[in-house]
């Protein structure tokens, strides 16, 4: 006679499942591979977009106030959209995937969206509202004239963070569907949309490519990441996701989300930080300061996104399915293996940054 199965009994049943050798639960480095050629193309453009704006507008006291109001979205974005969230819910994502099937995935897809674009949407009309004290936080150098001008600027982009954050949903659900190539890519046209948009509008605006310009390279940071959110959509459409407005919050997933949120804040919030000082000090500076400190910030990056963005974006998706079976040794070798992909692969790039940043 046998008992009921106990709750251990019935994990190892469901690791057990699951082949050893079963590629799927392995680290794909050649997805990893692509993704890093993808990013360092998205991460070429991004300096070509730079030099570009350098050449136009001299890389002075123009692209100073340009820098500046875009990063104050793009702070937002890097802590939240394309950091904390986007890490908690793609775990959260891929664990549901697991458990409860697509159908389940996608309720929580639309509950998430849902939340992220009511939350931000309101974000950023608080933004635009206040555009001059936050120019003033993280600029408080800058003159009257100069400050003035970044926070026209800063409303005129806050939209953006809008846009890259359902983006930055939609790439961690291709990406637990195990679709990479798309969502890598998506980066790189914001950054073809901001170049083309911001030569044409800037040009329609003023020939001459004075501050007036400037306007036209915001516009074009918007179209951007409209561009970037759009050319996901079809292969998301094509797994089967159907977006559908749900304010039912009151979810085990939705809390795990947020849950999963509070550590990622306060890991990622630490580079935004060292980025808010950084500004404020060179704020006082002469002009260019801060644009060619963004500029460095960039190159630094290069190897950063590369690699690190790619190893991180096929593990992180493989780790939560392991965690999900049971496989806690699979687990254990596969972050093991990333990490020393990651040491292999990014050491070498600090080496040569520092060697050959003339």
């Amino acid at each position: 006679m046998t008992g009921p199965k106990s709750q251990s009994d019935e994990s190892s049943t469901a690791a057990a499942a699951i082949p050893v050798d079963d590629r799927s639960n392995r680290l794909n480095t050649k997805a990893a591979g692509i993704i890093g050629l993808a990013v360092m193309c998205s991460r070429v453009l991004g300096l070509a977009r730079e030099l570009i704006f350098a050449a136009l507008f001299g890389g002075g006291r123009a692209l100073d106030a340009f820098t500046v109001a875009f990063r104050i979205p793009n702070l937002l974005r890097d802590l939240f959209a394309e950091g904390a969230l986007s890490t908690a819910f793609v775990t959260t994502f891929s664990k549901t995937i697991a458990r409860g099937g697509d159908e389940a995935a996608w309720r929580l897809a639309n509950k998430v969206a849902t939340m992220t674009a009511l939350v931000l949407g309101a974000l950023c009309i608080l933004g635009m509202v206040f555009s001059d004290s936050l120019v003033g936080l993280l600029a408080p150098g800058f003159d009257p004239d100069k400050a003035a001008l970044t926070a026209h600027l800063t409303r005129i982009m806050f939209p953006f963070i809008l846009l890259v954050s359902i983006a930055a949903l939609v790439m961690g659900m291709l990406n637990a569907k195990n679709v990479f190539g798309v969502p890598a890519m998506a980066s790189s046209f914001f950054n073809i949309g901001s170049i083309i948009g911001g030569l044409v509008l800037g040009y329609w605006i003023d020939p001459h490519f004075g501050p007036r310009a400037l306007i036209g390279l915001a516009f074009a940071t918007v179209i951007g990441g409209a561009l970037q959110l759009a050319v996901q959509l079809p292969s998301l459409a094509g797994l089967g996701y159907r977006f559908r407005p749900d304010l039912r919050w009151r979810d085990a997933g939705v809390k795990a989300v947020l849950l999963l949120m509070g550590p990622s804040v306060i890991a990622a919030s630490t580079t935004q930080f060292n980025v808010l000082i950084n500004s404020i000090f060179a704020s006082r500076l002469e002009d260019g300061a801060i644009f060619w400190l963004a500029a460095a910030f960039r190159l630094m990056q290069l190897p950063l996104g590369i690699f690190g963005v790619a190893l991180g974006t096929v593990t992180l998706p493989l780790l939560s399915r392991l965690v999900v079976a049971g496989r806690m040794d699979a687990f254990r070798s596969e972050l093991a293996r990333a990490m020393r992909w990651a040491l292999l692969l990014t050491l070498p790039a600090m080496a040569g940054l520092m060697m050959l940043a003339a």
